[in-house]
């Protein structure tokens, strides 16, 4: 059974988060509100999360997974960034866009493409996000909440307890989420390539 937080949006409760982040740091699967949707997320080195996140999305070995940085700095130990590449970058987060960078040592290998060794990253603009990000002081390792079968994500917290409520540790619900995912953009591959066109404004990388 799922564990449910009730956070306020705008001013979440630290002992909340505090509960949250020690459930991640002891192998819980999460769902949680971002900036474009509800994800799902695990600690960062967790196989046990990524194979129980394919399991609720019905998601082969191929599946990229997405992560969820605090910040610029915290980005900057998981992916290479050149100066360029840094600018645009900076200039769209925190935001709704994931990033499609060369991975570094610090990402487990099991997490890179296996041909460009590249890795998602992303800074959401969330505040309750952003809160667990900090509590955690690392990334969750994430991927959107779409479930098999269905064109859009769920949007509010207790609809998600009440379907997930066996596959879940715990939900995180600070009122109703969007439903539409990131813009992901690739820079990996030297020249910019717009993988998704979603929440974040795509033009800023035309």
């Amino acid at each position: 059974m799922a564990k449910y937080f009730d956070v306020h949006p705008e001013n979440p409760q630290q002992r909340s988060i505090a509960q949250i982040a020690d459930a991640v740091r002891s192998e819980a699967l999460i769902a949680y509100p971002t900036d474009s949707c509800y994800a799902l997320g695990c600690r960062l080195g967790s196989r046990d999360g990524m194979d129980r996140i394919r399991s609720v999305r019905r998601l082969d070995d191929r599946h990229h997974f997405t992560l969820m940085c605090r910040d610029f700095a915290q980005l900057g130990q998981f992916v290479q960034v050149d100066n360029d590449v840094f600018r645009a970058i900076k200039a769209a987060t925190p935001g709704s866009y994931t990033f499609i960078l060369p991975a570094t040592r610090e990402v487990p290998r099991k997490l890179w493409h296996p041909k460009k060794k590249t890795v998602g990253v992303r800074i959401p603009d969330h505040v309750v996000a952003q809160a667990l990000l900090a509590e955690l002081g690392e990334p969750l390792l994430s991927s959107t909440l779409l479930l098999p079968d269905e064109e859009e994500p769920m949007t509010q917290g207790w609809e998600i307890k009440d379907r997930l409520d066996h596959a879940l540790d715990a939900v995180v619900d600070c009122g109703e989420c969007g439903t539409e995912p990131t813009t992901v953009v690739d820079f990996s591959g030297g020249e910019v390539e717009i993988v998704r066109r979603g929440a974040g404004d795509p033009s800023r990388f035309e």
